[in-house]
């Protein structure tokens, strides 16, 4: 199906950080020179509801790109976390052990879950762009 301009503008209202990659399971990446920064995108969150809980994993884990990196529960489901990226987990996100709602207000800034050192660069190709994603969610929506 086609995507009409208003499918887009209505996703418009989303936040779509540009200098973000996005994955199809809606996790974010920023990244930092051999440093990501991995949380999950605003659609996400809007779509899940109120979020009540959050599980990270532990320092120094290794997770490979499409692994499961942890566990976001909310009012209304519980959702896994994918890694979009390879590496080594070395912080974790440790203000949504008690204020998971914080992935709510401000899912790129304040609401980032971990920080990996990457151990593969190229895996960033495999993301999209924010434009591709903002595409991605209207053909989802869609379906």
């Amino acid at each position: 199906m086609k995507k009409s301009n208003k499918d887009l503008d209505d996703k418009m209202g989303e936040d779509f950080p540009a200098d973000l990659r996005y994955s199809k399971e809606h996790e974010w990446v920023k990244i930092e020179g051999d440093k990501a920064i991995v949380g999950i995108t605003d659609h996400a969150q809007s779509e899940m509801g109120d979020i009540v809980f959050v599980e990270l994993p532990e320092l120094g884990r290794d997770i490979e790109q499409g692994a499961e990196l942890g566990v976001v529960e909310s009012v209304k489901t519980v959702s896994t976390v994918y890694a979009p990226i390879s590496g080594e987990v070395i912080t974790v996100n440790t203000d949504l052990d008690d204020s998971p709602e914080i992935i709510n207000s401000s899912p790129y800034e304040d609401g980032w879950m971990v920080k990996l050192a990457m151990s593969d660069i190229n895996e960033v190709d495999d993301l999209m762009t924010a434009a591709e994603y903002m595409e991605y969610i209207v053909e989802d929506d869609e379906e």
